[in-house]
């Protein structure tokens, strides 16, 4: 009985160790005018004075374009 409750925790261990992290990006922009790729689209900033323009990005990558779409659209300078 020793062995299958071992077993299962080690199978249970190895469940959780090979879930993905869930990383999602989002581009803010400060009442400054200055835009920057957030790591975590679910934390805020502290204070106020910025507005998440573009939120749930799925990587890295996708978030510089978006940045750079923004530029481009002046709505950050």
């Amino acid at each position: 009985m020793k062995r299958v409750v071992f077993a299962v925790a080690v199978l249970a261990l190895g469940f959780a160790a090979s879930t993905s992290a869930r990383a999602d990006f989002a581009v803010v922009r400060f009442e400054t005018g200055h835009c920057q790729i957030w790591w975590d689209s679910a934390d805020n900033p502290w204070g106020s004075g910025w507005t998440k323009i573009v939120m749930g990005l799925p990587d890295f990558t996708a978030a510089s374009i978006a940045l750079d779409n923004a530029i481009a659209l002046r709505v950050c300078p």
